[in-house]
Order: C-alpha cells, then sequence, then structure tokens
C-alpha cells in the first residue's frame, strides 16, 4: 500500500514540479520584456525566483517518492 502511495505522491510533485517550472520561464519572459514596466518587470524576476525555488522542491520530493516506490 506504501507503494501505491509513494508512487501516487511522486506523480504529484512530478506534475507541481513541471508547473512551477512553466510559470519560471513565463515570469522570466516577462522580466526580460523591455515593454513592460520596471515594476512588473521587478515583480516578475522575483516571482520566477519563487517559482524556482518550487520547482526545485517538487523535484526534490519527487526523487524521495520514486525512491520510497521502488523499496
Amino acid at each position: 500500500m506504501d507503494t501505491i502511495k509513494n508512487a501516487a505522491n511522486y506523480v504529484s510533485e512530478s506534475i507541481s514540479g513541471a508547473t512551477s517550472t512553466a510559470s519560471k520561464e513565463a515570469n522570466k519572459n516577462v522580466a526580460k520584456d523591455s515593454d513592460a514596466s520596471l515594476t512588473t518587470r521587478a515583480q516578475a524576476a522575483g516571482d520566477a525566483l519563487g517559482d524556482k525555488i518550487d520547482e526545485q522542491t517538487h523535484n526534490r520530493k519527487a526523487d524521495v517518492h520514486k525512491e520510497a516506490a521502488k523499496h
């Protein structure tokens, strides 16, 4: 039963990591947009940093669940 739970958690964390990656990339593009205001660009850069942290956290959790599901 723990294997199934770990597999489900792995899938969930993988999806969350992918979502954070997409959000990070979108925010990076806004931060680079010279047509956007300085405030908007700064906010997007900060959001991209937060998304990167979320992405790494989800990916680490996914790896842990993946390994736990193997055993």
